[in-house]
């Protein structure tokens, strides 16, 4: 059995460890500033909603400019019976030129409108960068904590090995039992269980990160195998909430919605009054008049306008459908404070939760641990401790090892939450 499983375990440990070694020559490890860098440059959503963006920053303007003026070329008055320009006195070719003039105010009130929804869209792209480095870094501690597993399942198995020999070694001399080499080689297999699961679960979360980065799904991904392992204390919660506040774009996009809601209702106020059309023509005539005089040129001043006579079922209504819209706009705003303040709370619970995790496993935990598997592993030497107790006692280390990575993965993707939360990056004392 011990031969059947070594013949197994440490081909595929060995391949393990080669494929780790070429990756590391032919890919570039991907640091966390790197992946968070490339996101924001490479990501085809931020590119198509900062597309968009650059779309409505270019409405203002045209809103704001008087419409085009309308050339007009007329004849007017040619007979019938026998078409021509100087039979009759009234037949003209006219010329003209006549322009829309918006009531005023009404140009401006548009062009803030489009520029405070254009502002808006400015700050949606702030968002979805925030949420796509938000992402990245969740999905990236996702596989620095897989890999940190990996690892430890790898030396967990040649530690096993060495247990395999020595119950085999012990049981041979008569000093140990069959039942212990049984007992090391099924937790030898249930570590080869462990690390198929954890491969696969890195194939998964490597892809996801390649998605992220517009990569393709199947390239690979080698990250650092050491990180900073400090977690530095936050701001207080009160502080943070404030910067939220005030800094977060999800709530900046919905104050500028406000206030194009609030310019809708003034320019709805506006359609009150009527618009005005002004223009000029000029006819030219031929022939002569009776008296054998030429016939004169004329030309025309026209004026109009629109008149509003129907408010009470038209402009009322349209200025209350605009105030009910800009209540909506701060009923919107409400709710995503509500939402902010939440998500805050959240991931400073998390960060907080995970931290003092982190730091119990790595200065008690792990120390005890560590201590406890040698000295078991001594007395099992000495006929002292029985073989499942040291088995036991591996496992257990194995267990908060990986249990201690995992807890600080999760505090540093509740301060990628935290950072996304707040809208920006200084979220520390």
């Amino acid at each position: 059995m011990r031969l059947i499983l070594q013949k197994t375990v440490a081909p595929l440990l060995f391949g393990s460890a080669l494929l780790l070694a070429s990756s590391v020559v032919l890919a570039e490890a991907l640091t966390l500033k790197k992946a968070t860098s490339i996101v924001v440059k490479e990501n085809p959503g931020l590119a198509a909603i900062q597309a968009r963006a650059d779309a409505l920053a270019a409405i203002p303007s045209q809103l704001e400019t008087l419409p085009d003026p309308r050339l007009m070329v007329n004849l007017v008055n040619i007979p019938l019976d026998n078409p021509s320009f100087n039979q009759e006195g009234m037949t003209q070719l006219q010329m003209g030129l006549s322009q829309m003039l918006p009531y005023p105010g009404k140009l401006a009130l548009r062009g803030k409108a489009a520029l405070h929804e254009a502002q808006a869209a400015g700050s949606e792209v702030g968002e979805l960068r925030l949420q796509l480095q938000r992402d990245v870094k969740t999905v990236w501690w996702n596989v620095f904590y897989l890999d940190r597993a990996i690892e430890i399942n790898a030396r967990n198995q040649t530690l096993l090995q060495q247990f395999v020999t020595l119950a085999e070694t012990r049981y041979e001399v008569g000093q140990g039992l069959q039942q212990d080499v049984l007992l090391a080689e099924l937790e030898l297999s249930q570590l080869e269980n462990s690390l198929i699961q954890l491969q696969r679960l890195r194939e998964s979360e490597a892809a996801r990160l390649n998605t992220l980065l517009d990569y393709p799904a199947q390239q690979l991904v080698e990250l650092p195998a050491k990180v900073d392992e400090q977690l530095s204390a936050l701001a207080t919660l009160d502080e943070l909430h404030q910067r939220a506040q005030a800094t977060r774009p999800y709530l900046e996009a919905q104050t500028f919605r406000i206030k194009a809601a609030r310019t809708r209702i003034d320019l709805a106020k506006k359609d009150y009054y009527p618009d005005f059309k002004l223009g000029a023509v000029y006819g030219l005539r031929e022939g002569n008049n009776p008296d054998g005089s030429r016939r004169s040129d004329f030309a025309s001043i026209q004026f109009s306008m629109n008149l509003p006579i129907f408010t009470e079922t038209k402009q009322k209504r349209a200025v209350d459908q605009r105030n009910a819209e800009w209540m909506r706009q701060k009923y919107n705003l409400g709710d995503r404070q509500n939402t902010v303040a939440l998500q805050v709370n959240q991931a400073v619970t998390d960060f907080q939760n995970s931290t003092q995790q982190a730091t119990l496993f790595k200065t008690q935990i792990l120390p005890q641990a560590r201590q406890t598997v040698d000295a078991m592993l001594a007395g099992y030497q000495v006929n002292k401790v029985d073989f499942l107790n040291l088995v036991r006692s591996q496992t257990k280390l194995y267990n908060y090892e990986s249990s201690y990575w995992k807890a600080l993965s999760v505090a540093n993707q509740a301060l990628a939450k935290l950072v996304a939360a707040v809208g920006e990056e200084n979220i520390h004392e």
